[in-house]
């Protein structure tokens, strides 16, 4: 066991909260010590629900730990049944619980409630968050899609899309874009699951033809066994990003039966129109580095490298479900997949790589504030400002014009500060002007002019700080370093504009 400041995933049991907390008729009783109800605030909080989870905590005390603790879960089961009168019912432990060995499942089946309740074995100790959620909605399915059965005649192809939870990246926006896009291939909807389904709605995912599965981490196993015992195929192209949603568009279309000329052609991204502009070529080549869970890496590293014409220098997941994939990935790429669930890890990455951008996860933006580089947040775990009033899909052709605002957006603010930097010497602009709006009577900020390197003071003479400042911002940190590294192994005492051009020299090579 490790203790860290920041984790990728939290417990199991957070991602079963997560499908219970996206449906609606379904109620999670957790045998949980007092203390285990953090977990409340991660949806209240973050996702800003006006509603607490729908999970009943046991809530035991350590000195209910001499007496009978499966008496409490069976006395909570029996009071949270009667209290929201459930469709169905789902019953498991915390990381905490689980040692007591209670049996959850055991005592609610002997309770003999009149609904369904499923049993959930997830072995905290062994497992994370989005496997969780990935068993708890796979089991909820295999317990109430019941068996393979004829599908009602319709004019038009269904489908159910899968995999959208409370909690997951940019879900509430990517469903209503996809659901668009469906619509205008004439694709009927069937059911939304786990996000806005109820169990009476899982009932009724054997009436699709297919299945549409958009986030893998979650919805994969519940599609595989949909596959198997209802013989629904299910999609494998993630819409994100120009190609991929055209690609979706061809699979779903050869799953329905249908022309897909009518949806491509509602294609009104912006961002293959940008990446051919003479404008765009400051982005060509920019160096990038992607991190996140496997579905959002991989596709972020295809839409970086192929519709932005960024290069793509390090790719790495914390899923470790689906390293294979993401190795495979950057292979293509030409890199070495990081496959890791600790931040530390990463941030030594990212400092050894020095990439101009940085797209990721809650963890990523502040490892790249902390050293000084661009970012945007493209996977879970995110934190509020990832979860906008407004909508903000990542997926489909609107998708593509949000990514490539969220992305492209950090990169041309640092072209603006480069210029800035340009003109400090203008009477406006200079490095001891105040903020216009503050008046004049600001202590000007003074430059720093000296560097301690292996115990070597060195100085930077006036006309090398200056010839520092005409590089681009997201880039001279590096620079700095390079040189001073490269005056302190040859006994330099003072940086001059040769010593910097010797350095440049130096490094490219």
């Amino acid at each position: 066991m490790q203790l860290t400041l920041w984790t990728y995933e939290g417990p199991p049991h957070v991602g079963a909260m997560r499908v219970a907390a996206a449906m609606h008729g379904l109620h999670y009783v957790l045998h949980a010590p007092q203390g285990d109800t953090y977990a409340d605030l991660l949806f209240t909080m973050i996702e800003r629900r006006d509603t607490r989870p729908p999970v009943t905590y046991t809530t035991f005390q350590a000195r209910d730990l001499g007496a009978d603790t499966a008496e409490l879960f069976k006395s909570a089961a029996r009071e949270a049944y009667e209290r929201f009168s459930p469709q169905a019912m789902i019953v498991g432990a915390s990381c905490t619980a689980e040692l007591l060995q209670d049996d959850p499942g055991g005592l609610a089946k002997a309770l003999d409630l009149p609904c369904p309740v499923i049993a959930l074995e997830l072995p905290a100790y062994q497992k994370k968050e989005n496997w969780g959620a990935s068993e708890t909605f796979y089991r909820l399915v295999r317990g109430l899609a019941g068996a393979r059965r004829d599908r009602p005649s319709r004019d038009r192809k269904s489908c159910n899309i899968l995999g959208p939870t409370s909690l997951g990246f940019r879900c509430r926006d990517d469903v209503r874009e996809i659901a668009k896009l469906l619509a205008t291939l004439g694709v009927e909807v069937n059911v939304v699951a786990p996000l806005g389904a109820s169990p009476k709605d899982l009932t009724r995912l054997g009436d699709a033809d297919f299945n549409v599965l958009l986030y893998p981490e979650i919805g994969l196993a519940a599609a595989q066994w949909l596959e198997r015992a209802h013989g629904q195929p299910f999609t494998r192209s993630i819409p994100l990003g120009v190609g991929a949603t055209r690609d979706f568009i061809a699979e779903v279309a050869r799953m329905a039966e249908i022309n897909p000329a009518t949806a491509l052609e509602t294609n009104d991204s912006r961002l293959p129109w940008y990446s051919r502009s003479v404008d765009s070529t400051y982005l060509t080549g920019k160096r990038v580095f992607i991190f996140g869970d496997a579905t959002h890496a991989i596709a972020a590293a295809r839409i970086a490298q192929d519709e932005l014409g960024f290069e793509v220098v390090g790719l790495g997941t914390y899923a470790r479900e689906f390293a294979r994939d993401v190795r495979e990935a950057a292979a293509r790429y030409g890199v070495e997949a990081l496959v890791t669930d600790d931040y530390l890890d990463v941030e030594a990455k990212v400092a050894e790589l020095q990439p101009e951008l940085v797209l990721g996860t809650q963890m990523e933006r502040h490892i790249a504030k902390r050293l000084g580089l661009p970012c945007a947040v493209i996977s879970a775990p995110v934190h509020v400002q990832d979860f906008p009033a407004r909508y903000s899909p990542h997926m489909g052709f609107e998708g593509a014009n949000v990514i490539f605002d969220t992305w492209v957006h950090p990169l041309m603010m640092g072209l603006e500060e480069h210029l800035l930097t340009m003109f400090r010497d203008d009477v406006e602009f200079h490095d001891g002007a105040a903020p216009s709006h503050l008046g004049e009577e600001q202590e000007p900020r003074r430059p720093t002019s000296a560097a301690v390197v292996s115990d070597i003071v060195l100085a930077w003479a006036d006309d090398a700080e200056k010839e520092l400042k005409k590089i681009p911002f997201f880039v001279r940190g590096k620079a700095r370093r390079n040189t001073e590294k490269f005056a302190a192994e040859r006994g330099l005492a003072t940086i001059t504009v040769e010593t910097l051009y010797d350095a440049k020299a130096h490094f490219a090579r």
